[in-house]
């Protein structure tokens, strides 16, 4: 049985289209702070919601920090990996076929299946390098 699709409502079309607009992985905090300076009236728990939602319905990659926060970003479809900067945020998409071998390789040998996995490499990007 198959989940019904959600209504978009308007503040989940909101954040979505501030998400749109920015290539770095942001926090649910940063994301609402910059709707209510547009002036977008959504309440912090709406934004909650609705990126909770949206990386439930795969809309959206989240990462996590090292302190256990979760960073959202509107990515492309198909599997991928991410190479985020610390320091600005900003996220590149990458593919990991050695990663992806591994991953295959390492489940069946001891006897998984149905596996997933995600990978994050965080890291300081080339411009906030030189700065």
């Amino acid at each position: 049985m198959s989940t019904p699709a959600r209504r978009p409502t308007r503040q989940r079309v909101a954040v979505a289209e501030a998400l749109s607009r920015s290539q770095a992985f942001e926090s649910a905090q940063e994301l609402h702070t910059r709707l209510s300076s547009a002036g977008e009236r959504v309440g912090l728990a709406t934004v909650y919601r609705a990126l909770q939602a949206m990386a439930d319905d795969g809309d959206v990659d989240v990462v996590r920090t090292d302190e256990g926060e979760s960073l959202y970003r509107r990515c492309s479809t198909g599997h991928h990996h991410h190479l985020v900067c610390r320091e600005c945020g900003r996220a590149v998409e990458v593919e990991g076929p050695t990663v992806e071998r591994w991953a295959d390789r390492v489940s069946a040998e001891h006897g998984f299946t149905q596996v997933e996995h995600t990978l994050e490499i965080f890291g300081r990007c080339a411009d906030c390098s030189r700065g």
